[in-house]
């Protein structure tokens, strides 16, 4: 029961990102798809502990700035992220495109731990916390590369490689094949291969015996152009950060 209570509060927090409005309970509850006396019960402990608060009566719910508050406290505190973070503002000023910050989950996906946005109104916005599948994604090939040849065989054998275009590599061998240019080109390429007309190259880094990686990304048409530009300057930001103390 806490399990499905602490993804209901989850839920609850991403309706708010996605709606962007106040929700009176019962379009809540029908957005989470929960009976409305549940929903009524989370949102009374999420108003008593001063996270949410009535906008008005009968005109419904929203956050408070206590949710803001405790994700920057957070965020804040991150080691690997404090770490990182100047470097990966210099490569977004530097490039002036999406910057992703990386590493594997436990079931093999990558997972976006830190996003710097594009300044340009076209660009490529993903979300921290998104999770991506390793064969079509700039960062997984990075970090694959980091693996063992037989981990990396154990990963591809495991897993459905799903075709989300005519780009996409969908056999372990492809994947491999690719994996092995990139080391040889030195940087690691997502053309179109999951989102069509979306691009990013990207590098891996290790820190404190953690591996990671790092992509710029963005529209296809500004990203082939300067790819051997920006993986100059993305190796040479990894590399950076490997020899900081």
């Amino acid at each position: 029961m806490s399990v499905k209570t602490a993804l209901r509060v989850i839920e609850i927090i991403e309706t708010y990102a996605r709606e962007k409005r106040a929700l009176p309970l019962s379009e809540l509850a029908r957005l989470l798809d929960v009976p409305v006396s549940s929903c009524l019960a989370l949102i009374r402990t999420l108003t008593g502990l001063g996270y949410l608060y009535e906008t008005g009566r009968r005109q419904g719910y929203y956050p408070t700035g206590r949710l803001l508050a405790m994700a920057q406290r957070i965020a804040r505190a991150d080691p690997v992220l404090d770490r990182v973070y100047p470097s990966l503002v210099e490569l977004r000023d530097a490039t002036r495109e999406t910057i992703v910050f990386a590493k594997l989950a436990q079931d093999r996906r990558v997972v976006y731990l830190d996003v710097l946005d594009s300044p340009h109104t076209i660009r490529y916005a993903p979300v921290a916390g998104e999770f991506k599948d390793v064969h079509a994604n700039s960062l997984g090939k990075a970090l694959m590369s980091l693996m063992s040849d037989a981990a990396r065989d154990e990963t591809l054998a495991g897993m459905t490689l799903t075709r989300y275009n005519e780009r996409t590599l969908i056999t372990p061998q492809a994947v491999l094949a690719d994996i092995e240019l990139s080391r040889q080109r030195g940087w690691f390429m997502n053309s179109g291969e999951s989102i069509a007309d979306v691009g990013a190259i990207a590098w891996p880094v290790t820190l404190s015996g953690e591996h990671y990686a790092i992509s710029v990304g963005g529209p296809i048409y500004r990203i082939e152009p300067q790819q051997e530009t920006y993986a100059r300057i993305l190796r040479a930001a990894c590399t950076a950060l490997e020899q900081q103390a």
